[in-house]
């Protein structure tokens, strides 16, 4: 009896003993740990010919590294000055990266290459950055540099995706007709430079290379151009180009971007099956939440253009028994898609919206199906805050214009005569502030044109900070430029 008894104990005390180790669930095999993630990139060996070689002469480049590498995106990310007309071949295998030149080479000539981040390490993809390699096929080694930095002129932001060309020709048809002798990119804070020149004169440019040509082909393309040629030497000035395009923006009445906005669309709901007879003329509003904004105008938007357009069959009215409105008017944009109401608007009031049937037909032959009627109340000032921004180094001579972004889009626009800008009905939210330098004094901004005129784009200076307008609040900010 003793003798089971102590089995009995033993086997308890096997069974807890596995529970104890093994816990709830079932056992989990863990893998040993291994040591801390690669994150060196692969270094170069040996290059042959060596780096910096002169009189070259051959067609191949070789590269050695210490691990096994992987190459992409390579002809997104080599650069070859001065530019070739055929793009050298890239192969790679195991740990080398042969370079093979299909292009002929120019006589007492130094090349460089760039290649970007496109040597990886094979196993965890540690780029080479920045990786170059120069050669001369003369007896030495051109060493002079231009440095410089693009800037949108519309936003005063920079782009990274732009090229920066440099050409030894006068003619201004040289940026559609040749390709450029040098080309660099820009990093992300708009920057470039280029290295290994030869002490020549260049006329500079920057472009938005879609086509993959370097041409400048229509004038929506981003375009810069310096003022005058350089003259390459062991000093130069660090250039300062402004990109621009031939669209424009234009004030927008928007709310800021962290207001809702909740557009009306009038005569769209359709019944199952009856899409292709629809007939109903369809378009949206800028209320938001049913409330009209006091210091904007109320602009219906028409989902297709308007072939006619009837302002006496659209009329304003306040208050609940419908008082006709006096001093507004009905204005059509130039692309007949919107109509903009313009009207001193009175806080917390009702208004209504009459809608002849026939006030409008759109370009596919749609009307309204019956006099209709839009009503909302505009805003109360309360709503709204005081906003006051003392400006400091503001230079007045050049025309100043404050620009409040809501995104990219501007809510409003306002020349400023001096230091002190002062509003007492501003809508609350959280603006971008940019100054627009308006050259023509026409409150917008305007791009350059560069055959014949070489004229410059006006240029917009984005603020460092933002500002939060809150609602009855007195908002101060004090902003040095």
């Amino acid at each position: 009896m003793k003798q089971q008894s102590l089995i009995v104990f033993i086997g308890l005390g096997i069974i807890i003993l596995i529970s104890v180790i093994t816990g709830p669930g079932c056992a989990n095999i863990i893998p040993p740990q291994g040591g801390p993630r690669d994150s060196i990139p692969p270094v170069l060996l040996k290059a042959s010919p060596e780096d910096s070689t002169r009189n070259f002469k051959g067609k191949t480049i070789v590269f050695t590294f210490d691990e096994f590498v992987d190459v992409q995106n390579i002809q997104e990310n080599l650069l070859v000055s001065p530019l070739p007309k055929i793009n050298p071949a890239v192969e790679f295998k195991l740990k080398t990266v042969t370079v093979k030149l299909k292009d002929t080479l120019e006589s007492n000539t130094t090349y460089f290459l760039n290649f970007g981040n496109a040597i990886k390490d094979f196993t965890e993809g540690n780029p080479v950055k920045g990786f170059t390699y120069t050669f001369s096929t003369g007896p030495y080694i051109d060493s002079l540099e231009l440095k410089g930095k693009v800037v949108l002129a519309e936003t005063g932001k920079t782009d990274s995706t732009l090229v920066v060309m440099l050409h030894t020709s006068a003619d201004d048809s040289a940026v559609v007709k040749e390709r450029p002798l040098y080309i660099a990119r820009l990093d992300g804070n708009g920057n470039f430079v280029f290295k290994n020149l030869p002490p020549k004169t260049f006329y500079i440019y920057a472009l938005k290379n879609e086509s993959g040509t370097y041409r400048y082909l229509n004038d929506k393309q981003l375009f810069a151009f310096a003022d005058k040629p350089v003259k390459v030497q062991s000093k130069n000035d660090t250039l300062l180009l402004y990109a621009f395009a031939s669209r424009q923006q234009t004030t927008q009445t928007t709310a800021p971007t962290n207001v809702n906005i909740s557009g009306l669309n009038i005569g769209n709901k359709k019944k199952p099956g009856a899409e292709t007879a629809d007939k109903r003329l369809k378009y949206q509003t800028t209320l938001s939440n049913n409330q009209q904004d006091l210091l904007t105008d109320f602009v219906m938007t028409f989902e297709q253009p308007l072939k006619s357009f009837d302002s006496s069959g659209i009329r304003l009215y306040t208050d609940s028994s419908f008082i006709p409105a006096t001093t507004y008017r009905f204005q059509k944009d130039s692309s007949n898609k919107k109509i903009r109401l313009i009207h001193n608007w009175k806080e917390n009031t009702l208004y209504h919206i009459i809608l002849d049937k026939n006030f409008a037909e759109d370009s596919t032959g749609k009307k309204l199906l019956k006099t209709d009627t839009l009503t909302f109340k505009t805003k109360k000032l309360a709503e709204y805050g005081i906003l006051k921004i003392k400006f400091k180094n503001l230079p007045l001579d050049k025309n100043p214009v404050l620009l409040f972004m809501s995104g990219e889009t501007i809510y409003k626009s306002f020349p400023l005569t001096g230091a002190d800008f002062i509003q007492n009905i501003f809508l609350p939210g959280e603006y971008e502030l940019r100054i627009l330098y308006d050259n023509n004094k026409n409150g917008m901004w305007d791009p350059g044109e560069f055959f014949g005129k070489h004229k410059q784009p006006e240029v917009v200076k984005p603020v460092e900070r933002r500002i939060n307008v809150k609602p009855a609040w007195q908002n101060e900010f004090d902003i040095a430029l």
